[in-house]
C-alpha cells in the first residue's frame, strides 16, 4: 500500500506525546544519545523526539512491515538520526547489540494496537468493519484470529476471553463459537460481532459500547502473544539502559500495566531483608521511579483523543547497573508466535510490501 509522510501524521495522534518527550529528554541531552522506540507504529513519538531533542538518535522497532514502511517515509527527513528495525520488541537486546553496540539512553513503549492496524480494515482488528479474521501485527507470519476460533477448544477460548478481555460472559461466548464452527468455519469479523451480541444478555448490551470490543481485544492479545512478549521485553529494556537512562511505558490494559509496574517497582526497591542495620550495596535499588503510580491522560486529551482514555503511563531512571543476582534469566526470551528471529534491519529506502 502506497503512503506518504503526511498520511501517517494525519492518521495517528500519539497519546501523552509531550509528556513522553519531557520524561525522556533529560536522558538524551548528550550528542549521540540513543532512544529505542520499541513500538514505532507510524512514528509520532519518534518524530517529536527527533524534532525537540536535536542531540538524539532513534532506533525504531516494529513487528508490522507496513508500520516500518510508513514511519520510514515519514521520518526520512532526519537521515541517519533514525533507523527502523523489523523485529518484535522483546528482541531489544539483540537490536541494541547489532545496531548501537552500547547501552542506550532511553526506551519508549506505547503498547497495544496502533491506529494503523485499526484503520486498515482488511487486517481484521476492528469490530466496526467486516473483514477477514486476521489480527496479526505482522501479517506475514503466525496464527490468525480465524485459526484461534477454529482450532482452540472451549476451555482455552474461555480462558482467553476471560483473562485477556475481562469478559463476564466468556464461557457463553466460547461455547457459541465452538457450536457455530461445527456448522461453518469462522472467516469474517462481522459474523463474530453478531455472535457475541447474541450471546450477551440484552440488559447488559445497553452500555459500554460495542459488546464485541472485549472479545476482539482478547483475540488480538492471544494472536500476537502480547503479554508473553511484554513479560520478556520490560526486563530486557531495563537491561539495555545506560546509567542515567530512562524508560517510559504507556499501557492500555490492566494486565499490561501490572507487568510494567512489577518490573519497575522491583528495580526501585531494596532487595535485602527488612531490619538490616546497613543495606548491602548489591541490594540497593537500581531504578528511580519518575511517576507517582501510573499517570493518566488529562481530561482535555481524553476528550479529543479517545484512545487516551485508558492509558496508564509509568517511567523510571536507571541509577546504577543491575546487580547480577537481580538480573532476569538470560533464557527468558523466545520468539513470539510465528515470529522469524532472522528478521533484519529495514533500509528506509526499501518497500516492505
Amino acid at each position: 500500500m502506497t503512503s506518504t509522510p503526511d498520511d501517517a501524521a494525519e492518521r495517528h495522534v500519539p497519546v501523552l506525546l509531550q509528556r513522553c518527550v519531557d520524561l525522556l529528554a533529560p536522558a538524551l541531552g548528550e550528542p549521540g544519545s540513543v532512544l529505542v522506540d520499541c513500538t514505532l507504529g507510524m512514528g509520532g513519538h519518534t518524530e517529536a523526539v527527533l524534532e525537540q531533542v536535536p542531540t538524539a538518535r532513534v532506533v525504531g522497532i516494529d513487528r508490522d512491515p507496513e508500520a516500518i514502511d510508513r514511519a520510514s517515509r515519514r521520518l526520512a527527513r532526519f537521515g541517519d538520526r533514525f533507523r527502523a528495525v523489523h523485529a518484535v520488541y522483546d528482541e531489544i537486546e539483540d537490536v541494541v547489540a547489532d545496531v548501537v553496540g552500547a547501552p542506550v539512553q532511553g526506551v519508549l513503549m506505547d503498547l497495544g494496537v496502533s491506529s494503523l492496524q485499526i484503520d486498515e480494515t482488511e487486517r481484521g482488528f476492528s469490530y466496526a468493519h467486516d473483514a477477514p479474521l486476521d489480527m496479526r501485527m505482522d501479517p506475514t507470519v503466525g496464527l490468525t484470529a480465524k485459526d484461534v476460533l477454529n482450532t482452540y477448544d472451549e476451555r482455552a477460548l474461555t480462558r482467553i476471553l476471560r483473562d485477556y478481555g475481562e469478559e463476564r460472559f466468556a464461557q457463553r461466548i466460547a461455547r457459541a463459537v465452538v457450536r457455530r464452527r461445527e456448522q461453518q468455519p469462522w472467516e469474517r469479523s462481522a459474523d463474530l460481532v453478531d455472535l457475541v451480541r447474541a450471546s450477551i444478555p440484552a440488559a447488559t448490551r445497553t452500555t459500554g459500547g460495542n459488546p464485541a470490543k472485549r472479545t476482539f481485544q482478547a483475540l488480538r492479545i492471544e494472536v500476537n502473544g502480547e503479554l508473553e512478549v511484554l513479560e520478556r521485553a520490560v526486563p530486557a529494556a531495563v537491561d539495555v539502559l545506560a546509567v542515567g537512562g530512562r524508560i517510559v511505558v504507556e499501557s492500555y490494559h490492566s494486565l499490561e500495566d501490572r507487568i510494567v509496574k512489577r518490573v519497575l517497582a522491583a528495580g526501585a526497591t531494596i532487595s535485602a531483608p527488612a531490619g538490616l542495620p546497613v543495606v548491602p550495596e548489591q541490594d540497593e535499588p537500581y531504578l528511580r521511579l519518575l511517576t507517582r503510580g501510573a499517570e493518566e491522560a488529562p481530561a482535555g486529551e481524553r476528550e479529543t483523543n479517545p484512545r487516551s482514555a485508558s492509558v496508564r503511563l509509568r517511567a523510571a531512571e536507571r541509577t546504577r547497573p543491575t546487580p547480577p543476582h537481580r538480573r532476569p534469566s538470560a533464557a527468558r526470551r523466545s520468539p513470539a508466535p510465528g515470529h522469524r528471529p532472522t528478521d533484519r534491519p529495514h533500509d528506509p529506502g526499501e518497500t516492505t510490501r
